[in-house]
């Protein structure tokens, strides 16, 4: 393999030690000219390979990639450090020293499980196997699946309609009308008043549609992408809302059976093909949390956020 004719003490400071993870970025970006493209080929995030390509930059002191037009192409100094870069990585392969990149999961849960719910699941986890990287995304269920499906994330804990979504494993999650615990019915013919999630929420969308069916008027009073929000909005009395039972707070909430009845929601675990045992056993204890939930055995603490 050819070599640049000129030294690298020459080229870069005598001090800088290669780090050959970050190497790997760069030849990644230079080869494929795009980061999302050097993210899949290195089975990396976006931001990953370009964190370490900027480290690379600081650590040389001389910018590697022109970000400026619509391929991330090599500059001068890039282009003189390519050639190094493949030696070190084709020698280190050769020696039986590739660097090895830790396993990266990639996890998407419905917020009201991000929280004290997950936590110790992660913990064991990292316990179990140390080296693991772990991004953890979470947000209202449509989009978090989507990412799922476009290869975003490989496991998703989500809600959704019951066979909504073909999953790995689904739990039943009863819905329930919360009110406050000295909530007053409204008047004949008054608008019932909702606290609500953004648009697009299914628990939202759920209440629109049976109110609308049973001929029951509404009105929107009080939003939150906070489920944390949304629980003391109805616990102080501003309106009603649709949620899972087991977010009935004794002495805050009651509730109230005269409203059209819900069909139960499904909270489904979605894991990709071919899982790693990393990703196995996370998807393994999340159902097993799960599975403890739906019998009553687990509860929640102290949610935080919408599903």
């Amino acid at each position: 393999m050819s070599s640049p004719s000129l030294g690298t003490e020459q080229v870069f400071p005598q001090q800088a030690l290669l780090d050959p993870v970050l190497l790997r970025a760069f030849v990644a970006v230079a080869d494929s000219g795009s980061f999302t493209r050097a993210a899949a080929a290195t089975h990396l995030t976006q931001s990953t390979v370009s964190q370490q390509v900027k480290r690379l930059e600081q650590q040389l002191r001389c910018e590697l990639l022109s970000r400026k037009g619509r391929y991330a192409m090599p500059t001068v100094d890039g282009e003189r450090l390519l050639g190094y870069a493949r030696q070190i990585l084709a020698l280190m392969a050769e020696a039986g020293m590739a660097p090895e990149q830790p396993p990266l999961l990639r996890l998407a849960v419905a917020e009201d499980f991000a929280g004290n719910a997950l936590m110790p699941i992660l913990m064991k986890l990292r316990t179990r196997y140390p080296n693991v990287k772990l991004e953890v995304q979470s947000g209202l269920s449509k989009p978090l699946y989507q990412a799922f499906q476009e290869g975003m994330v490989e496991l998703a804990l989500i809600k959704q309609r019951q066979g909504e979504h073909p999953a790995k494993a689904c739990w039943p999650e009863a819905l329930s009308w919360l009110a406050a615990a000295n909530w007053q019915a409204v008047k004949a013919g008054e608008p019932l008043p909702l606290v609500a999630f953004p648009a697009g929420g299914l628990y939202r969308n759920e209440m629109a549609q049976l109110l609308d069916e049973a001929g029951i008027p509404w009105r929107l009073v009080y939003s939150s992408n906070s489920l944390e929000g949304v629980l003391c909005a109805v616990a102080a009395g501003m309106g009603v809302s649709l949620l899972p039972s087991r977010f009935i707070r004794a002495g805050e909430h009651k509730e109230i059976a005269s409203l059209p009845r819900a069909t139960a929601m499904e909270l489904a675990l979605h894991l990709a093909s071919s899982p790693g045992a990393e990703l196995q056993y996370l998807a393994d204890e999340i159902g097993a949390y799960c599975a403890r939930l739906s019998t009553g055995s687990s509860s929640l603490s102290s949610p935080s956020t919408s599903a």
